[in-house]
């Protein structure tokens, strides 16, 4: 979020922080956030990872407790306000974490103890440096017997952030999701660094903020999840996105509680909108509906357009296309596994989305998915009991997951169905030629030895003279003292009819072997 303390002198008063959360998968980020706000939304997540962006705010010194319990003067005083979004750490989710921090004051970076760097931290680094956001390092998991906190301090120079301890700036905190270590330190330097920021606000300004999550309910329609950056929201207000618009029905905070007016830098959750916007869309109060409608119309329809999948592709001769459709509860995980959907080669194989919609999977997917002969994958979402019959009806198959990359392998596993085999070429065995015997045409009668390996009738060989290959051929038949034999072993001497146009001599190998196919995957 870009800070406001420049820009208004009518009324400028101070905000709340907007702190990101960011760091490897399974380095302890939403559990660190689960033992400050208490709610136990780790345990909630599938899999244990978080899946889609999440916004919460906490009043430091109210809801904060040392594990083992304390005093109460171990509290801070309450009311200062900290808003935290919690952004998932899978690879698959590159493009949510960066929406995440552009509208956070502060990145708080998590590295466990036990692993030090990893993939996601380095993009983690990467994108909180070139954003220029102010950065704590939370090393995590101190409760380990394997942590090794100096050594994550030192890789973490190695990739441009300087902890304080090091000669640098950056501040360090030794935290564990599990006892509750350093969770007070934490928030104290959260506050602290907010207050150097000098981080504030016009609240009398018409509202404005930004959509960092949103979903088709089946009971309450569009909703979404709104950071208000600038002004107050209040419940009745109308509001506009850059591609839709609606009067607020319902408003409430992070915890499910109506609630009648919203402050900068504090996330709710609206239903009112007409449909549900993008996450990412900047959005605004406006005095009427018509203004509103006015405002977003021209947008909407370039939206629309672009998620309209084309309908013609230029495909190869080589080619072949999967259709496929997507279902997902909100536009963040959408756009995790269209992201992830593009990383797939697609040389053989051409992975087309005709459809890509949040919301539970309906007749008209299954009907589309029919006439398309295309799959449904959906993520989080569930099926109309109608669609359930129809799919199986129309022989649709539908696949679900709650995880993301089990989704995207279950896409590579059912396109690769249309991969030509792989053909892989399994040595058998040589023969030394002894002696040749009758020539007609590329029908060849020869004698020899078999000098290492087997030979199988029926399997392919290559001629070498003087190490080098002048030509390949096919056993027809192979005989060993007078009888037909379908193998000759090592040692063994035998006859061979072959099938070759290079003529076979004396003292030339051939090097046996058989093609075998093989299944391929994207």
């Amino acid at each position: 979020m870009a800070n406001t303390k420049q820009n208004n002198q009518n009324s400028p008063h101070p905000r709340p922080p907007v702190v990101v959360i960011l760091g490897h998968v399974d380095h302890g980020k939403t559990s660190l956030l689960d033992y400050i706000r208490k709610s136990k939304v780790a345990e909630k997540e599938s899999g244990g990872i978080t899946q889609h962006i999440g916004a919460y705010q906490i009043e430091h010194g109210e809801i904060l407790r040392p594990a083992n319990g304390g005093a109460k003067d171990d509290f801070a005083p309450a009311g200062r306000k900290i808003t935290f979004i919690d952004t998932p750490g899978h690879e698959a989710f590159s493009a949510m974490r960066s929406r995440g921090a552009k509208v956070a004051d502060i990145a708080v970076l998590v590295v466990a103890a036990d692993e030090g760097i990893k993939p996601q931290t380095k993009e983690a680094t990467d994108l909180i440096l070139h954003l220029g956001l102010p950065v704590i390092v939370a090393i995590n998991k101190m409760d380990k017997p394997a942590a090794l906190p100096e050594k994550v301090k030192k890789e973490l120079a190695q990739n441009n952030v300087l902890v304080e301890s090091l000669g640098g700036k950056v501040p360090t905190v030794l935290t564990s999701a599990k006892t509750g270590l350093g969770i007070n330190e934490l928030l104290e330097i959260i506050l602290l660094v907010a207050e150097m920021e000098n981080l504030t606000a016009d609240y009398d300004k018409p509202a404005s903020g930004i959509v960092i999550e949103s979903r088709l309910d089946p009971q309450r329609g569009a909703t979404a999840t709104l950071l208000v950056r600038e002004g107050t929201l209040n419940r009745k207000d109308i509001a506009a996105s850059e591609s839709t618009f609606g009067a607020i029905k319902i408003m409430e905070n992070f915890l499910g509680k109506a609630i009648e007016k919203a402050t900068p830098s504090t996330p709710v959750l609206i239903t009112g909108f007409a449909h549900v916007p993008p996450v990412g869309e900047e959005w605004q109060t406006m005095p009427s509906l018509k203004e509103a409608r006015n405002k977003s119309e021209i947008k909407a329809q370039q939206e629309k357009r672009k998620r309209e999948p084309a309908v013609i592709l230029e495909i190869g001769p080589e080619q072949r296309v999967f259709n496929l459709i997507i279902k997902a509860d909100v536009f963040g995980s959408l756009e995790a596994l269209g992201e992830t959907l593009k990383s797939i080669p697609q040389e053989e194989i051409i992975l087309r989305v005709i459809k890509a919609e949040v919301g539970d999977i309906t007749e008209n997917d299954v009907k589309l998915a029919a006439s398309a002969k295309a799959r449904i994958y959906g993520f989080r979402v569930k099926s109309q009991p109608a669609a359930d019959i129809l799919a199986e009806r129309d022989k649709v198959r539908i696949a679900y997951s709650p995880i993301i990359y089990e989704l995207i392998q279950n896409i590579r596993q059912d396109a690769s169905v249309l991969l030509k085999p792989g053909i892989s070429k399994v040595v058998l065995g040589k023969l030394k030629i002894l002696a040749t015997f009758k020539t007609a045409g590329r029908n060849q009668i020869v004698g020899g030895r078999v000098t290492s390996g087997k030979l199988e009738r029926g399997a392919q060989f290559a001629i070498l003279r003087n190490e080098e290959k002048i030509g390949a051929g096919k056993i027809l038949q192979l005989q060993h003292k007078k009888a037909d034999v379908n193998e000759l072993t090592k040692d063994q001497e035998g006859g061979l009819q072959i099938d070759s146009e290079t003529p076979i001599e004396k003292s030339d190998i051939l090097e046996t072997f058989i093609e075998e196919k093989t299944k391929r995957e994207l």
